[in-house]
This record gives structure tokens, C-alpha cells and sequence, in this order.
């Protein structure tokens, strides 16, 4: 049975509804495993999910949107529910574009998101997760993050949550003669390491893999060292500042590592959380999150609201032609069925014509009448499959989805009877085009004829 086009269902955890603990609790163990978990429902074709700092969505494609978000809601059955917004199709859409702009960022038009976006793309599609509805979406979505960066000035200024970072520490802290500690190695650390390589005197790299730590020091532009994991408590006895960023599961800062710090500034970008909560209870530790960063943001904000109007503007342009990319999709989609049941039809008359013809003139049927033969058939296909062509792409270019989807299970291509609700043939030469009459065999004609009488 042939399918309309899928419909997309959509929830978002993010920070501009939801705290730190609440992006947490809706995190899956990756992006690929979430994938994988929501394909595995019956109805699900194509998911997507991706999983940030201050980000936690999900998106799946069915047949049915009801089925789909109910789909989600098991997904997130322990997540606050005031912590969910729920996202229709249109509605995901329009999110997904606005997500790689960095309209969505906690910094806004910030450059990792769009990074992250082609990441967990590539992640939904190694696990088989994305089909023509999502591939659509996000890599329209990636087109649009690109031109918002190459042709507005959404990303000047602070660009990414390691800058923010940064810039907090700074109002927090005199960094010229400091010492600085970044814990990880990944993306997140090395924005921060290179925005700290221009404010702070010494940056160490702690990692759990050493080698990438000592990759990231030769990097910067400033005096520096790596170190393990398991250094961390005695290095951070010398920081000024600590910013944590890795993508552990499990806390790699807690009280008793900082307990002998002093005066240190913590500052935890991870999610989930690399810094203990009992770690701001330390006397001379101040420790800030994700929800601290947002101070840090607005003056960003302000700046880049006049791009931020440019890229609304650009979405909206490209999100009209998305939908009515769709909507081509979708009726195209019925004309080819409706067009590939015809031709069906069109090859079994045509062989039970030429059949009756000889055998009720008792001779072959010539090459010449054959192709006139099937010029008319072809004629008559078009014709008459002409008027329900314009209807469908009326009918998609309207949302009357409904017309669309009855339309598919009249002219579905792999229905047995080959049956199709089109107007009749005309019976006799009279209800033939005159054209058609004209380059038809006398024989032909008398042939028409007699089977009208």
C-alpha cells in the first residue's frame, strides 16, 4: 500500500524552558542509542535527536501525529512535563531551521550549534534513522545555518558557550597574571582553552586521555601543560579559574577535590554536569552553571538583534520553500501512482485491442497501426489523468492532505486490480479527438465502429 508523506512529531528540552536538572533528566545514553530506541516503536519510519549543553530534542516521523508524540511522551515519561514543549509538524520545521541558526542558543547565533546539528545527523543516519522526511529537514536546516553566518552578522562577538564562559570568568576575576584549568579536550574545551590563551597567563588541560589534552596545549598561543584526570585535585590547588567541559557521565570535580582550592572560580559548561552540587558548599569556591551563563549572554543579545531580525527573515523565506518542497513531494508522489496504474491499464487495453483486431480481421496488426495504436492510448492517458493532475497539486498547494491521501489509495500502483476511478474511455470514433481520427486506419475506424453497435 503506498504512503503519504510522513508527518513530523517533535520535543524540545532546552534551556529557555527548563532548568540545567531537567536538560539532564531527558538525556538518552547517546544520540545514536535514542535513535535506535525510538525507531523501535511500532509506526516510527525516521527519528532524529540531538543532545547539547543546554539542549535535549527528539523528533520522529509516522503516519500519524498523534501516534508520534505519544511515541515521545514515553521517551520523556521522566521529565517534568512543564519542562516539555511539544512540537507539531510545521512547528518542528521551523524549530530545526531556527536551531542551526543559533536562534535557539543560549548564545545567540552561536557557531557549535551548527556542528552539533550535522553531527547528530550523521549519527541518526548511521543507525538508519533518517529518511526522506528528516533528510529534508535538517539538511535544509544546515543550508539555512550556513547562509545565517556567511550573509548576517549573527555570530560577532561572543560565538560559543567557551567564550561565554570566559567572559564570565573575566567580570568575575583578574585573569592577567591567573592560572587557568580546562577539563576535557573535546569541541566545548578547546573554544574555551583559546578564548582563556588570550586572557589568562598559563592554561592547563586536564583530560582523561592524555595525548589529547597535550594536543590541545600545542595549540595555544600562551604558556601551558596537560594532565590526566587523576591530577586534577592537585592542579586545581593552583587555578584561578576552572571551567569544566566534558562529556562524562559521571562528576569528574567533586567537594573533596576542591576542598583544598582557595579562592577558585568553577565554572561548569557540561551537560550533564561535570561539577558535584556539594562543591559550591567549599569555603572560598564559587561555582556557576549553565542557568549562570545566560547573564553573560544578554549583552550578546542586545548586540545582535538587529541580525537576528535578518535571520528571522531568511527562515521565513526558506521555510516557505520547505513546505512547499513537501507539498511537490507529496502530490508528485500521488501522480506517480495514479500515472504508473494508468500506464498499467493502458498496456492491458492496448494488448486486448490489438488481439481483437486480428483476430476479427483475420491479419497481423502492422507496425505503423501498432504505434498509432498506442499514440492514441497515450493521448487518451494524458487527457484524461490531466484534469486530476492539477487537482492534486491544487490540493497539495491548499494542505488538503486529505484529498491527497484518498487519492493514493485509488490509483495505489500496487493494488492487485489494477483499479483506477478515472473517467471512462469515450466508446466509438466519434468520441475520439479529430486529430486522433485522422491518423487512424480505416480498418481501425470500422472496427471502433462496430463495437459501438
Amino acid at each position: 500500500m503506498t504512503t503519504g508523506t510522513g508527518i513530523i512529531a517533535g520535543v524540545s528540552v532546552s534551556f529557555s524552558h527548563a532548568s540545567v536538572d531537567q536538560i539532564e533528566s531527558a538525556f538518552a545514553e547517546s544520540e545514536r542509542a535514542a535513535v535506535e530506541t525510538l525507531l523501535g516503536h511500532d509506526g516510527m519510519s525516521e527519528a532524529f535527536v540531538i543532545q547539547t549543553c543546554n539542549r535535549a530534542e527528539a523528533y520522529v516521523v509516522s503516519d500519524d501525529a498523534e501516534r508520534g508524540h505519544d511515541v515521545l511522551e514515553s521517551y520523556l515519561a521522566d521529565v517534568d512535563s512543564e519542562a516539555i514543549r511539544e512540537l507539531g509538524h510545521e512547528a518542528s520545521l521551523r524549530h530545526l531551521l531556527r536551531v542551526a541558526c543559533g536562534l535557539e542558543s543560549l548564545v545567540l547565533g552561536e557557531d557549535q550549534i551548527i556542528g552539533q546539528v550535522r553531527e547528530a545527523y550523521e549519527h541518526a543516519r548511521g543507525a538508519g534513522a533518517i529518511g526522506p522526511t528528516l533528510d529534508d529537514a535538517i539538511l535544509k536546516a544546515l543550508h539555512v545555518g550556513e547562509r545565517a553566518r556567511s550573509e548576517t552578522k549573527i555570530n560577532e562577538g561572543v560565538v560559543s558557550l567557551g567564550s561565554a564562559a570566559v567572559r564570565l570568568a573575566e567580570s568575575e576575576r583578574d585573569l592577567e597574571d591567573a592560572t587557568a584549568v580546562v577539563v576535557g579536550a573535546g569541541e566545548m574545551a578547546t573554544l574555551t582553552s583559546r578564548a582563556l590563551a588570550g586572557s589568562a597567563d598559563r592554561v592547563i588541560v586536564a583530560n582523561r586521555t592524555l595525548p589529547h589534552a597535550e594536543h590541545l596545549v600545542n595549540e595555544l598561543d600562551t604558556e601551558g601543560s596537560a594532565v590526566g584526570l587523576a591530577a586534577l585535585p592537585t592542579v586545581v590547588e593552583k587555578a584561578d579559574v576552572v571551567v569544566t567541559a566534558t562529556g562524562s557521565d559521571e562528576y569528574v570535580l567533586d567537594r573533596d577535590a576542591l576542598e583544598s582550592a582557595g579562592e577558585t572560580l568553577v565554572i561548569d559548561i557540561a551537560q550533564p554536569r561535570d561539577v558535584s552540587p556539594a562543591a559550591d558548599e567549599v569555603a572560598g569556591v564559587d561555582v556557576y552553571d549553565l542557568d549562570s551563563i545566560e547573564s553573560v549572554t544578554d549583552e550578546t543579545r542586545k548586540q545582535r538583534k538587529e541580525a537576528a531580525e535578518a535571520v528571522e527573515a531568511l527562515i521565513d523565506e526558506e521555510f516557505d520553500h520547505l513546505i512547499s518542497q513537501y507539498k511537490r513531494k507529496r502530490a508528485d508522489q500521488v501522480i506517480a501512482a495514479m500515472y504508473e496504474g494508468a500506464e498499467r491499464m493502458k498496456a492491458r487495453e492496448l494488448h486486448t485491442a490489438v488481439s481483437k483486431l486480428e483476430a476479427e480481421t483475420d491479419g497481423e496488426v502492422s507496425e505503423a497501426e501498432r504505434e498509432i495504436l498506442e499514440s492514441m492510448a497515450d493521448a487518451l492517458v494524458g487527457q484524461l489523468l490531466s484534469a486530476p493532475t492539477k487537482s492534486l497539486r491544487d490540493a497539495a498547494e491548499n494542505d488538503e492532505w486529505s484529498t491527497i491521501n484518498t487519492a493514493l489509495q485509488l490509483f495505489d500502483p500496487g493494488a492487485d486490480d489494477g483499479h483506477m476511478d478515472i473517467p471512462s474511455i469515450p466508446e466509438g470514433p466519434e468520441g475520439l479527438p479529430e486529430e486522433m481520427r485522422e491518423q487512424m486506419p480505416a480498418r481501425v475506424l470500422d472496427q471502433l465502429a462496430t463495437d459501438d453497435d
